[in-house]
């Protein structure tokens, strides 16, 4: 119960508890509001009222919320800084204002110039236009004057004789042939080009009697021969090839010489036909002898002194490469001068001289005279001694190990195989060939064999008979090569092979391999030589070298180039007068026929006259030195005052013997235009440039919207066949200058570094000029040779990447140069200026040129090139070493010399020249 009343008294407590609370907070929310209402009506009110008073309590003065003038408004603490501001902004725009109407004029007076210039063009282009009337006019009086006082040339008509003409008229007997009368020159004009048309063998009969890999590399090198004519009514010169016979054939001369007469040109003497007998084998016969040729040279390898016509006839070398190509590789290189041996001869001879004399046989009995001394007993004797006085080591061997090469009759039979001939011969300084013991057996087979073999393997070759006529003697100076020695002076050969110096005996084997290459080995080498030797005889220009016809590449021009101020900024610097006239290009001729126009000289009151002749072709490069002075006068002395010559200032004229002359960029690139648009862009007011080739190396064509600068010259884009760093020397025809400036895409010249070059390449034309130089160096410890780009006082290289050279090496390095090497560059994607720099010392036997000191010149920030590959130098390593076996040897030279621009930035005082003229 208790609990119960305690439990009601708790519950009323907390209700009456609760009840207060609301009672309490809605007395606090009404006083709240109350509030509320009090200060949102009753303060505004108030203040209006208040403000409302305030000004008309005090001095009309001090009003502070009332309207004011504008004056008073400035008073105001507050505003006083807008105040200033807009005095500001007041004062700045009757500047402004001031300043227009100040522009305004100007405008006006400018238009008014405007006017004036348009005014001034018009009459300068109605002048100009004037100017080339006038000039158009002198040039068509000049020509009118000159057709007037010149008689009038042309081509001459070629008569071509009829198919039955005769011809000249015989001569009295056959072994009188001469050029002079037994040659029509009427088929053979100057001009003619030197037409020349092959006998297909196979349609004849004695065609099928043909050794097949003679024929074979005869028809090949017919093909590519740029001479030979399908068309034989226009031919200057036909050939027929009638051997080497296949063994055991036996041709009877009557049918050859019946089968010869039925050729369908022969005209019944075969004048103007060459008869090829080409040699694979030491034992060929002379199948032409007791054959009437007629009128046609006979071509062979073996000749006698009855069949022999000097001057008519031709001895060339045996076809011992028949079908293959030389091997670089195992040709033993030419340093060491001195080998194993001093000299070697390995020989046997089948019949003594008095033997083959006594026997019957058809060239013998027709010989007249005494047999003549047979000097083989004394040359085995004394080569014998010298063997046994082991003065020097020496290897001669006059009977065979094994069975001997078949030989004609006193010839000096071969010994063993070819491979063992050639290994003995790589260990010999010199080579002996004795001549047969016949001195009428001019020459043979045999005895050319042996000279082809040891200029094959750098052996100097002996020749023991001055009888002997050696291959293509009329042409070629053997003297530079060979020894030839009379046999009566056989005891005097060791005396002489011991006084040659290390110098001479290096110099006689360079040029024999030179002459070994050239005109022995190969069957395209030895037709070009025979054809050549002709040509040469009837004084027929040789045809120009082909040029590769350059692909051009589409391109959008018209982009205005600037002059980058770090490449073009020369000072005070004159480099001479820019080309405003179209691009010159390098005269071109054909030689022999014409000449370049004189230089002449002119001074104060001298006439003119020719001072020197300075002829130049695209293909020959010719020194200064070989310039002649032409005048009449008996000398020349130095006067005050004059023109031209030797008076002006160095960077006044061009100078040189050839005063007018441009040269040509050219320029590999691969995929980097914007490289290759800044380096063209540097070239825009170059003098003296006549044209960029930019050879495009890559596949992938440039951009379609990609625009070229316009530099003032024409930009010619070659395509390539293929991506080849051999590209760079190919000799494209768009080239017209005979200078060539070879500059990579990356590579940074300034103007006056680029001329200086270019004078310096003029006084040396033949040689390569440029800026950076490198040198090879022997590696001690690996026996080898390497590449080196370290700063040195000396170099051997001008890397081609920033050079000048001339066209002519372009033709070389693409034609001529061994193939080898070219494809070596292709398979390293590298070398090529190494290989270009072989080829120009080891023709010349010059170092480069360097000019400037700065060592390299490539663009900062450029993409890599080539030559930031880790492998890149050792690949110039491998490739120095392999070009050496090529050649044979290192024709690098050391140099210590360089050119700086010193008087070509000196400008020299007019009182202080000089002049000369003539007296």
């Amino acid at each position: 119960m208790t609990g119960y009343t305690m439990l009601r008294n708790g519950g009323v407590g907390n209700g009456g508890q609760t009840c207060m609370l609301r009672w309490s907070n809605r007395i606090r929310l009404t006083w709240l509001s109350f509030t509320l209402f009090i200060i949102l009506v009753f303060f505004p009110l108030i203040a209006h009222y208040y403000l409302t008073t305030l000004d008309e309590a005090d001095e009309a003065g001090k009003r502070i919320f009332g309207p004011r003038a504008g004056s008073e408004l400035c008073e105001v603490k507050h505003v006083l800084d807008l105040c200033r501001i807009r005095e500001s902004v007041s004062e700045e725009l009757l500047q402004l204002e001031a300043k227009r109407q100040e522009l305004n004029s100007e405008i006006a007076k400018l238009n008014l110039k405007i006017e004036a210039c348009k005014k001034s063009i018009e009459n300068a282009k109605q002048d100009l236009l004037q100017l080339k009337n006038v000039i158009s006019q002198t040039e068509h009086s000049y020509k009118e004057l000159m057709a007037q006082n010149q008689p009038k040339l042309s081509l001459p008509i070629r008569l071509l004789p009829e198919k039955d003409d005769a011809g000249l008229p015989p001569p009295k007997v056959t072994r009188g042939c001469r050029l002079h009368n037994c040659f029509d020159y009427s088929r053979c004009p100057l001009t003619s080009g030197f037409p020349v048309y092959v006998y297909d063998s196979d349609q004849f009969a004695f065609g099928s009697y043909l050794d097949p890999l003679v024929k074979q590399a005869f028809q090949a090198t017919v093909r590519a021969n740029v001479y030979v004519t399908e068309n034989a009514a226009i031919a200057c010169l036909y050939v027929v090839l009638v051997g080497e016979m296949q063994e055991p054939t036996v041709l009877r001369p009557a049918d050859l010489e019946k089968q010869l007469f039925s050729l369908p040109h022969w005209r019944t003497d075969g004048h103007n036909h060459v008869i090829i007998n080409l040699s694979r084998k030491s034992d060929t016969q002379n199948l032409l002898y007791n054959v009437s040729t007629g009128r046609a040279m006979v071509a062979q390898s073996t000749f006698y002194a009855a069949q022999y016509r000097a001057g008519f006839d031709l001895v060339v070398s045996p076809l011992v490469h028949a079908m293959s190509e030389p091997n670089f590789m195992e040709i033993p290189p030419q340093v060491p001068v001195k080998r194993k041996y001093l000299f070697t001869f390995q020989g046997e001879k089948i019949e003594s001289l008095r033997s083959s004399l006594q026997e019957a046989r058809s060239f013998e009995e027709e010989m007249e005279g005494d047999p003549p001394a047979d000097y083989d007993d004394r040359i085995i004797a004394t080569l014998k001694a010298v063997q046994d006085s082991k003065l020097d080591q020496v290897l001669v061997e006059f009977t065979c190990k094994n069975q001997p090469k078949p030989s004609l009759p006193t010839e000096w039979a071969l010994c063993g195989e070819r491979e063992d001939r050639l290994e003995l011969l790589k260990l010999s300084t010199f080579a002996l060939i004795i001549t047969p013991g016949d001195p009428r057996l001019l020459i043979s087979s045999g005895c050319a064999t042996r000279l082809f073999e040891a200029l094959e393997v750098g052996a100097v070759p002996v020749v023991l008979g001055e009888q002997v006529q050696l291959p293509y003697h009329d042409m070629l100076q053997w003297n530079e090569a060979a020894l030839v020695v009379p046999k009566p002076r056989v005891t005097e050969v060791h005396f002489l092979l011991r006084s040659l110096s290390d110098s001479d005996l290096l110099a006689m084997r360079r040029q024999g391999r030179f002459l070994w290459e050239t005109y022995f080995s190969t069957a395209d080498s030895i037709f070009n030589t025979v054809l050549a030797m002709i040509r040469t005889r009837i004084q027929i220009p040789a045809a120009p070298i082909r040029e590769e016809v350059a692909a051009e590449i589409p391109h959008r021009s018209g982009k205005a180039a600037g002059t980058d101020p770090n490449m073009a900024d020369n000072g005070d610097l004159d480099l001479g007068p820019v080309e405003t006239e179209p691009p010159y290009a390098s005269p071109k001729y054909l030689r022999n026929f014409t000449l370049t126009v004189t230089d002449c000289y002119r001074g104060w009151n001298s006439a003119p006259g020719p001072f020197h002749l300075f002829p130049h072709t695209p293909f020959d490069p010719v020194l200064p030195s070989e310039a002649k002075f032409l005048g009449s006068g008996t000398g020349f002395r130095p006067i005050g005052g004059g023109a031209g010559g030797s008076g002006k200032e160095f960077q006044a004229a061009l100078g040189g013997n050839v005063q007018r002359e441009q040269f040509t960029v050219v320029m590999l690139t691969y995929e980097r235009e914007e490289v290759l648009m800044n380096s063209l862009e540097r070239l825009n007011g170059l003098p003296y440039l006549n044209k960029v080739v930019v050879v495009w190396n890559s596949p992938k064509l440039p951009s379609e919207d990609l625009l070229w600068p316009d530099i003032g010259v024409p930009i010619m884009v070659v395509r390539t066949e293929k991506n080849s760093l051999n590209n760079r020397f190919l000799p494209w025809n768009e080239i017209e200058t005979e200078a060539i400036l070879s500059i990579d895409d990356d590579a940074h010249l300034r103007h006056d570094e680029i001329m200086f070059g270019f004078r310096v390449w003029r006084e040396a034309r033949d040689r390569i000029v440029g800026f950076p130089g490198r040198y090879h160096a022997w590696d001690i410890p690996h026996q080898s040779w390497l590449y080196n780009s370290n700063y040195s006082c000396e170099l051997s290289m001008v890397l081609t990447g920033a050079a000048f050279f001339h066209k002519y090496y372009a033709y070389l390095y693409s034609y001529v140069m061994p193939q080898a090497i070219r494809d070596m560059v292709d398979e390293y994607i590298n070398c090529e200026d190494i290989a270009m720099n072989f080829l120009v010392s080891h023709i010349t036997r010059k170092p480069p040129i360097k000019v400037t000191s700065r060592w390299t010149f490539r663009c900062p920030g450029c993409p890599q090139a080539l030559s930031h590959d880790d492998s890149h130098f050792h690949e110039r390593h491998k490739c120095i070493n392999f070009f050496v076996k090529v050649y044979g040897y290192m024709p690098l030279l050391y140099t210590q010399f360089r050119v700086d621009s010193v008087l070509f930035k000196t400008r020299l005082p007019h009182d202080k020249t000089k002049c000369f003229k003539f007296i």
